[in-house]
């Protein structure tokens, strides 16, 4: 295979995926758009209290679709279709147990929950009917990533960029019509995000109807060894993304706790402006980093090094453009983007958030880099690193910047953390990748 068919594979796997993540993210944008507009101020700060148990849930279903998805990618490429199905098989038990705990908790614990995340009696009854609501869905958003990636390894990305943006479109429409016409509030808005990832997956049903997927449900028996060596692969490949979505949850509560101190509720509605426009930046870079995945996967599987770096340097190039187009439109259209979501016209929030927008948004670059140098190493079956960049970036830097530089500057130094934290942790990566391409090097004939 030539580079540029290297190329038009890249092209076609990563285009119809970004595409995909970014209808994907759409499902908390819309609802933030409709949010502001329909219960204000208020209505923003109850979404942004409740969100990051969706960052939990999105997390678990992507740790076990990706996981899963790149097993099942790598035993494809070396011809051993029974443990592919097994990787599949295991996958889709893991996502019922899960998903189950999900749903338990929003059937009897979403009101200490929603208090436990900071909730006070001003925006309490919305943000636990929002949570409530994404907890018993959960086993839908769950099968549905599932879903989506076993899809896309499968060589069938147009069919999972199509459920995707149709599940998203159909909660943008959904969010307008319960909202306003229907008058349902909240509930309207969560309720038509539940409802996505169902269409998705209506979506997804011909391509098993017809019975194009390769990968199958095998029910017969496995020892116990087999099950749980293969869980094993599964979980640790994806927990990478895991920690990359929780750590996004953990942060927007940590961040939460910062700004109520300092800011009040006006200052967590104005962080919720940048906590879910930065959702879909994320879902850029994590398009960018699942499309290429099972390339790469399947270019390790088959003992193709030098391919497997070349789709990284097409990933991290794309990448570097992608994130200079998006800085310049954030940081001169700040001002017009705050706007946006701050339809009762409070100077103070539209301050706040044109502020944190152009500081924030100068890490995305580097969180783009960390993305795919996450992905890349969990690809090519090497996941210290990838683990080791996800918890750096998730936790053990960000969390302590935030409570430091919030102390030592205010609102400048909350806003300072999240590219402070990326920066630091590219560095280290972009580290352990050259040193282990120069053991490479020495390694070679």
């Amino acid at each position: 295979m030539k580079h540029k068919d290297y190329f038009r594979d890249f092209s076609r796997y990563t285009s119809l995926n970004v595409l995909g993540m970014i209808g994907l993210s759409c499902y908390i944008l819309a609802d933030t758009f409709f949010i502001s507009k329909a219960l204000g101020a208020a209505g923003l700060t109850a979404l942004n209290l409740a969100i990051p148990v969706y960052n939990f849930i999105n997390g678990c279903g992507l740790m076990i679709g990706m996981g899963g998805g790149t097993r099942y990618s790598i035993l494809k490429g070396q011809e051993n279709d029974e443990a592919a199905d097994q990787a599949f098989t295991v996958s889709a038990l893991l996502t019922l147990l899960i998903a189950a705990v999900f749903f338990a908790l929003g059937l009897f614990a979403s009101g200490p929950l929603i208090r436990l995340l900071g909730a006070d009696s001003e925006v309490y009854e919305m943000s636990r009917i929002y949570l409530q609501v994404i907890l018993l869905f959960a086993p839908m958003f769950m099968m549905n990533n599932l879903l989506l990636c076993f899809v896309r390894n499968d060589g069938a990305p147009q069919r999972s960029m199509a459920a995707m943006i149709g599940g998203s479109l159909s909660n943008v429409v959904l969010d307008y019509v319960f909202m306003f016409p229907l008058g349902m509030g909240i509930f309207g808005a969560v309720f038509a995000t539940g409802l996505a990832p169902v269409i998705s997956m209506g979506i997804l049903s011909p391509f098993f109807m017809q019975k194009k997927n390769r990968f199958r449900l095998r029910v017969k028996a496995y020892s116990m060894a087999g099950w749980l060596r293969q869980a094993g692969y599964i979980l640790s490949s994806g927990l990478p993304s895991l920690i990359t979505e929780v750590s996004s949850g953990i942060v927007i509560i940590v961040f939460n706790a910062v700004i109520l101190r300092l800011q009040g509720n006006t200052g967590v509605a104005a962080y919720g402006v940048i906590a879910n426009l930065s959702l879909v930046v994320i879902a850029i870079y994590t398009g960018i980093a699942q499309g290429v995945q099972p390339l790469m996967s399947s270019a390790h599987g088959t003992g193709e090094g030098s391919r497997v770096r070349i789709y990284l340097r097409y990933a991290l190039l794309t990448m570097l453009l992608v994130s200079a187009a998006i800085y310049v439109c954030v940081f001169f259209g700040a001002g017009g983007i705050a706007s946006v979501f701050n339809s009762e016209r409070n100077a103070l929030l539209q301050s706040i958030a044109e502020t944190g927008l152009r500081i924030y948004f100068a890490g995305c670059v580097f969180a783009g880099f960390n993305i795919i140098l996450s992905v890349f190493f969990t690809s090519t079956e090497n996941v210290l690193p990838a683990h080791i960049i996800s918890l750096l970036r998730g936790f053990f830097i960000i969390i302590p910047a935030a409570f430091l530089l919030s102390a030592a500057f205010g609102m400048t130094g909350v806003w300072c953390a999240f590219p402070l934290t990326e920066l630091l942790v590219s560095a280290i990566g972009a580290a352990v990748y050259l040193q282990q391409e120069k053991s490479v090097l020495r390694s070679a004939p």
